[in-house]
């Protein structure tokens, strides 16, 4: 069978990065000829971008790989991502695999699917990715979404966190080049994306690796903000250490930069924090985000936190409700521990119990809940900058929906626009009436700001 005629599916488990891999790896394939279909459809080739964030990710990959095969025995197996780059034995454990594609290496599935065509034996290509400074590139020039597209800039990290398994499987921080990363985004304009949004394992060390080359995360979004076609740029999961007085104030003068900011927690005890080994305390914590309220009046600001981290005691996750009370952030993702076998944290005493777990999950979900009403509340009677991103049904009527700047999930009336009018990908301003059905936000009244046309 010849590539131009062969077929390929995927499925992605994980985060944001896994998702631009696979888009990257989609590319590849189909310049190459391949044809990208789906799992119902039956492919000759089967990619499974696995994850290893927890115990679960890992079950979950397996499973899929074990699904992906069984729904077609003829298709070529591959199994690539943080999974793969984690099981020691991977031709005994995974049987049904037929090409397995560690970290590293997923910008040559094209040369490692040939090689399998010819030679028709299993291939292992793996790389110990705690020992390169190769940055894996893609240059991806279109995604799923329509207006927002996702940047990875960064791989690997140097926190060692004691949950966490990931600077194991992606290897230390390595950044990718500032001049491929303008590059790709000036692509993406070009197809009319508007908004990006930067990821990466751990986008707060961008250009960690390149101290003698003095280019830092603040040096990439001054460069961003000049790429003409490109109205915002969001940030994705930062780490306290990168808010600085220094960077704030230099994205404060970038009005591309949106006021919406994710700056990772984990939990609200000093203690905790220390046992997680992460490397500030919540005084430190609380004054970054003072800082950005100093400079941006009322950004929206949101966190992940771990409920029943090990040794967690009653008087550590109050000590956490009181922090997170008086920070009062726009929206909290709440995880429950889970312990992840190869980490530091599962082999520390104390291990919470599952009911406890889930009573201080939810305690902490409605308080989110509350907090993010509130915020949004804040906004009702106000015009904002709103970027449309598809059409939506919601309680039986038909809207365009978006987001605004500081990522309200906001939605237009569809009779305000002019039967032919296809509005994607087109900013508008919007004056937000009150709360819909399911979390949008409604548009009661909307014009073209003279900066917009």
């Amino acid at each position: 069978m010849h590539k131009e005629s062969r077929t390929v599916a995927f499925l992605t488990l994980g985060c944001k990065v896994n998702q631009y891999e696979t888009d990257g790896m989609a590319q590849l394939l189909e310049k190459a000829g391949y044809r990208v279909v789906t799992l119902e459809e039956g492919a000759d080739v089967t990619i499974v971008n696995t994850c290893a964030v927890t115990n679960i990710a890992e079950r979950k990959s397996r499973q899929m790989m074990r699904r992906a095969k069984e729904k077609n025995k003829n298709t070529v197996l591959v199994a690539a991502g943080c999974y793969i780059q984690n099981v020691e034995n991977t031709l005994e454990e995974l049987p049904e695999v037929d090409l397995f594609l560690g970290n590293n290496q997923k910008n040559h599935i094209v040369a490692f699917l040939e090689e399998y065509f010819q030679n028709q034996q299993r291939c292992n290509h793996r790389i110990d990715v705690n020992h390169t400074s190769e940055y894996e590139e893609f240059s991806i020039g279109a995604t799923r979404e329509h207006t927002r597209a996702y940047v990875k800039i960064q791989d690997g990290c140097n926190q060692f966190c004691s949950y966490c398994i990931i600077p194991y499987v992606r290897g230390r921080v390595r950044s990718r080049e500032l001049e491929d990363i303008i590059k790709e985004v000036e692509q993406l304009a070009t197809e009319g994306y508007r908004e990006i949004v930067l990821t990466g394992i751990h986008i707060s060390s961008y250009g960690v690796d390149w101290k003698e080359r003095q280019i830092t995360l603040l040096t990439l979004l001054q460069r961003l903000q000049l790429v003409d076609g490109i109205e915002r740029i969001r940030l994705g999961s930062l780490e306290p250490s990168v808010i600085t007085e220094e960077f704030v104030t230099g994205i404060a003068g970038l009005p591309k930069i949106c006021p919406h900011f994710h700056l990772s927690l984990q939990s609200g005890c000093d203690a905790t924090l220390k046992r997680m080994n992460r490397h500030y305390t919540t005084a430190q914590y609380q004054k970054k985000c003072e800082l950005l309220r100093q400079q941006y009046g009322n950004p929206a600001l949101t966190t992940d936190v771990i409920v029943g981290f090990p040794g967690e005691t009653e008087e550590e996750f109050e000590a956490t409700c009181d922090f997170l009370e008086k920070l009062n952030l726009y929206e909290m993702h709440v995880f429950k521990y889970s312990i992840r076998e190869g980490t530091n944290a599962a082999r520390m005493p104390a291990q919470v119990d599952g009911n406890e777990k889930h009573k201080r999950s939810e305690r902490l979900l409605a308080m989110t809940r509350q907090q993010k009403k509130r915020f949004e509340e804040e906004f009702i009677g106000t015009e904002e900058e709103i970027l449309i991103e598809e059409e939506k049904q919601i309680g039986g009527n038909l809207y365009y929906v978006g987001h605004t700047r500081h990522y309200l999930n906001v939605a237009v009336p569809k009779e305000l626009f002019e039967e032919s009018e296809k509005p994607f990908g087109k900013c508008f301003l919007g004056k937000i009436d009150g709360h819909l059905e399911e979390g949008w936000l409604n548009i009661s009244q909307i014009r073209l700001g003279e900066e917009f046309s």
